[in-house]
């Protein structure tokens, strides 16, 4: 699989399926409609070919401006047999020895209607670049980005999932809700996740017997972080650290200070989201961070 050549001018985007008004528009007329930005954390899954336990922190923070999809779905009047879109790629391909002629996900209906998913054409204030997915892309903040169909061309209300294998054999994981089971789930929300970026991992600090150290770094998920906890001994005890405020679907700075004694130390940084789930220390894909610090006498 690879990007897509688009002529943005020839470019339709096809709203069919379980409708009562399946219809097609080019970007000139998706442009007309009365647009949405939204600042969201985009976080890739990695590919699905990897241990579902291997953390990647492949995170970012975009601002994106498109059209609600709800805005397009009511246009198109969904009949009440359909209860999922189909998002179709203009990209095709092999991936993993398997032919695919286009990208497929989907996502069910009632996420879909939600007013942050977005069908977008500007990423950080700027036309949708090819290489992001131009002219126009899927964006539906606070999933993974493999939900994000790039170089969108279709989308399709139908009764049940969709049968690409980027939905029946790639990105699905298993259910932590079932343990021991062999249950899976679709790779779709993300889970809280965070990350230590300062200072950075293997730092050598000094002190005259211990080092004042500020920990900081971001943490996010789908329905937002309440809190973040510090470690300074690997998960032997804990300091909340101040958190801010989420804005949008955006990721949220975290920081707190700690006095650290001459010696090596394993830093863990912990975050649970507003529903209570915290990260879990091992074994997902969203276990924690940990980096080394040394302080060092000066």
């Amino acid at each position: 699989m690879g990007p897509a050549v688009v002529d943005q001018d020839k470019w339709l985007l096809v709203l069919d399926g379980l409708v009562q008004q399946p219809f097609a528009i080019t970007l000139t007329q998706l442009r007309s409609f009365p647009p949405t930005t939204i600042t969201a954390f985009h976080e890739c899954y990695g590919s699905p070919l990897t241990p579902p336990e291997k953390a990647l922190w492949r995170i970012g923070n975009v601002t994106w401006t498109g059209v609600k999809l709800q805005t397009l779905l009511d246009i198109a009047k969904p009949l009440g047999s359909a209860s999922f879109v189909w998002s179709d790629g203009l990209d095709g391909g092999e991936f993993a020895g398997v032919r695919a002629d286009r990208y497929q996900k989907d996502l069910p209906l009632e996420k879909a209607r939600s007013p942050e998913v977005l069908v977008a054409y500007e990423m950080n204030g700027a036309p949708l670049r090819k290489e992001r997915g131009g002219p126009a892309r899927l964006v539906v903040p606070g999933w993974f980005g493999t939900n994000m169909t790039k170089w969108l061309c279709r989308l399709s209300l139908q009764a049940r999932r969709a049968p690409s294998p980027f939905t029946t054999v790639w990105y699905n994981e298993r259910d932590p809700a079932a343990p021991g089971a062999r249950a899976t789930r679709p790779v779709w929300a993300v889970e809280p996740n965070s990350m230590i970026t300062d200072p950075p991992a293997g730092a050598r600090l000094t002190g005259r017997g211990s080092a004042d150290v500020e920990v900081g770094g971001w943490a996010w998920s789908h329905d937002g972080v309440a809190e973040v906890c510090v470690s300074a001994n690997d998960g032997g005890c804990w300091v909340a650290a101040d958190v801010s405020d989420r804005v949008d679907f955006s990721w949220q700075r975290f920081r707190v200070s700690l006095a650290l004694p001459v010696g090596c130390h394993y830093v863990v940084a912990r975050a649970t989201s507003k529903a209570g789930v915290p990260q879990p220390m091992r074994g997902r894909r969203n276990h924690v961070h940990r980096i080394r610090l040394e302080v060092a006498e000066a």
